[in-house]
């Protein structure tokens, strides 16, 4: 009997051995070999260099990104702003490529693409128009043709970028038609990393929202005429829910809006607090979104229009959620 369990446990042997070997060329220490050691002990190679008789006229940047682009100085975050639900949620809309926004004479497209992506396509619009150009510069943003200026600039919501084009400061609308058309042809091969919900999450926080006393307001480092244009944009797809929020009216001159909005403490109000109370039932009121000039910035308001509460958290609740476009 003991003879057969011997055969039995040789058996094994060669097998043991063998993982054994295996084993061994993995391992490192006595541990199994980590490959980020590897690394740990590398240096940088030096940068390449060109030769000095390099012909200079063949060399320029790939993807030139307009340095005069960034519009506003970037304030220290205050508070959080949390951003909106998708436009898609509330309106069944979704942001189109290339927009418009306007506001009195003047007129612009907002184009969901970083500067980046936006300037070689009007080079490519200049080049296929044959129009003559008298100045081109990628580091301010602007192409200068003996028709018009094109002009391109960062937008508010971060990743976007807005594209002008005008003559003696005033829009020159066939441009901007013509532009149009050109830019929207190429948003399905442009690579648009600037989604809405990547730019919603991934880019830096531009805006500033403070309380004053029982009052908070956001502090918005840009002209109020653009903050106007694209909050009337967005609050005409978002609020757009009657008896949920609702955009009642927009004015351009005092750059304000009213709309009707229902607070996140009404809307949960239990059946206990509506038979206690005075309204049976769950309803919207009336406030007013200003926007105040400010040297060049702007600050955003919500102030009650109604005569229903308007506590500071509900104050700040509609004040993240309108700011949030511009993110």
């Amino acid at each position: 009997m003991s003879s057969v369990l011997e055969i039995r446990a040789l058996k094994w042997v060669p097998l043991a051995l063998a993982a054994a070997v295996a084993l061994s060329g993995c391992a490192r220490d006595g541990f199994y070999h980590d490959r980020n050691l590897d690394y740990t002990e590398a240096a940088p190679a030096p940068p390449l260099v060109l030769p000095e008789t390099r012909n200079t006229q063949r060399y320029r940047d790939a993807l030139p990104v307009p340095q005069a682009a960034t519009q506003g100085t970037r304030l220290d975050e205050a508070a959080e702003i949390r951003p909106p639900q998708s436009l898609a949620i509330g309106s069944g809309l979704e942001p189109e490529y290339v927009e418009r926004r306007e506001v009195g004479d003047q007129t612009w497209l907002v184009v969901a693409a970083d500067t980046g992506t936006v300037w070689p396509q009007l080079e490519e619009f200049v080049r296929s128009r044959q129009l003559e150009v008298l100045q081109s510069s990628a580091s301010q943003g602007v192409i200068v043709t003996s028709q018009a200026e094109i002009r391109l600039q960062s937008a508010l919501r971060a990743g976007s970028s807005e594209v002008r084009c005008e003559r003696g400061g005033q829009t020159m609308a066939s441009c901007l038609d013509a532009l149009e058309s050109h830019l929207s042809a190429r948003s399905a091969s442009a690579s648009v990393s600037s989604s809405w919900t990547a730019q919603r999450l991934t880019d830096e926080q531009t805006l500033q929202l403070r309380q004053q006393g029982d009052e908070w307001e956001v502090i918005i480092p840009q002209p109020v005429d653009r903050v106007w244009a694209e909050l009337n944009h967005y609050l005409e797809l978002d609020f757009a829910q009657e008896g949920q929020r609702d955009l009642l009216a927009a004015d351009p001159a005092s750059h304000e809006f009213m709309v009707e909005y229902m607070t996140e403490t009404e809307r949960n109000r239990n059946p206990l607090q509506i038979v206690f109370s005075a309204d049976v039932r769950k309803m919207s009121q009336e406030i007013r979104l200003a926007l105040q000039p400010d040297g060049d910035q702007t600050i955003l308001r919500a102030i009650n229009a109604s005569e229903r509460a308007f506590s500071a958290d509900d104050q700040r609740e509609l004040l993240e959620r309108v700011s949030g476009y511009l993110r």
